[in-house]
């Protein structure tokens, strides 16, 4: 049994390096990997001798180790993206035919992307000019905006308030959120106001919008699918079958359509 094992990690290809560790893993659990004892535990000699083997090829080639994490790590990404792609799948409607949802550029758009976004959130900031050039540049995107006020009350207050504008008065919405993605320091109450009045909207009218059911139904059911979504922070943007965690430049964003519109 012993000369087994010394004769496999003499094997230099990845085949017996993976053996060496399927063995290591074999061992600790007690069954041998011999076919023909197969499910038969090894004596405490026969392990001993095995585990002394294998610790010394190990010290000698640490690279296995780092062969078989880099494995592991490859097989979890496309597990993760596996469940990924299930999920949008499932989260198809609420994704893409949510009327709570603002959405401009092409309604028919062959391609959708969807942001999640903080209106105090520095990093949709920075993004936001890319978001811009690409849907200028691109005529055949649709983009769809999910408000995800998760920096406290001013970060509330202002997407509740961009809802409104986007329920009641649909033709001005994009104006609104140009103006405060566009805008710089805090984001204050008043200053919402300022922007919602600066492109034409009347301040009372606006502030018994904001209380409707359909205003807090949406801030609601976006949490709920980005939490199914595994999405935490701000920037993320689903594009196809890809969700992309935090601020990607304009090369970035343009190659993650092209895949989505290859991918059809």
């Amino acid at each position: 049994m012993l000369n087994f094992f010394t004769t496999i990690i003499s094997k230099p290809t990845c085949v017996f390096r993976t053996i060496i560790i399927g063995c290591l893993f074999s061992t600790i659990s007690g069954f041998s990997i011999n076919p023909a004892n197969a499910g038969e535990p090894f004596d405490p000699q026969q392990r001993k001798q095995i585990e002394s083997v294998i610790y010394e090829y190990l010290l000698e080639n640490p690279e296995v180790l780092v062969e078989a994490f880099n494995v592991l790590q490859a097989r979890e990404q496309v597990a993760k993206q596996s469940g990924l792609i299930q999920n949008i799948a499932l989260a198809d409607d609420a994704l893409y035919n949510d009327p709570l949802s603002p959405q401009a550029g092409n309604l028919d758009g062959s391609v959708t992307i969807v942001e999640f976004f903080d209106y105090r959130c520095g990093y949709c900031k920075r993004v936001f000019p890319a978001i811009q050039e690409v849907l200028a540049d691109d005529n055949d995107i649709r983009i769809i905006y999910k408000e995800f006020p998760i920096l406290g009350d001013d970060s509330v207050f202002a997407s509740r308030a961009s809802i409104a504008i986007w329920l009641n008065w649909p033709e001005k919405y994009h104006d609104f959120h140009i103006a405060v993605m566009g805008g710089r320091g805090a984001l204050s109450e008043t200053r919402v106001f300022e922007y919602a009045a600066s492109i034409g909207v009347d301040i009372d009218d606006l502030t018994q919008a904001m209380k409707s059911e359909k205003v807090a139904q949406s801030i609601s059911k976006t949490a709920k699918l980005a939490e199914f979504l595994n999405i935490s922070g701000t920037p993320g943007f689903i594009i196809g079958n890809e969700l992309i965690p935090g601020a990607i430049d304009v090369d970035a964003i343009k190659e993650l359509v092209k895949r989505a519109r290859s991918n059809g």
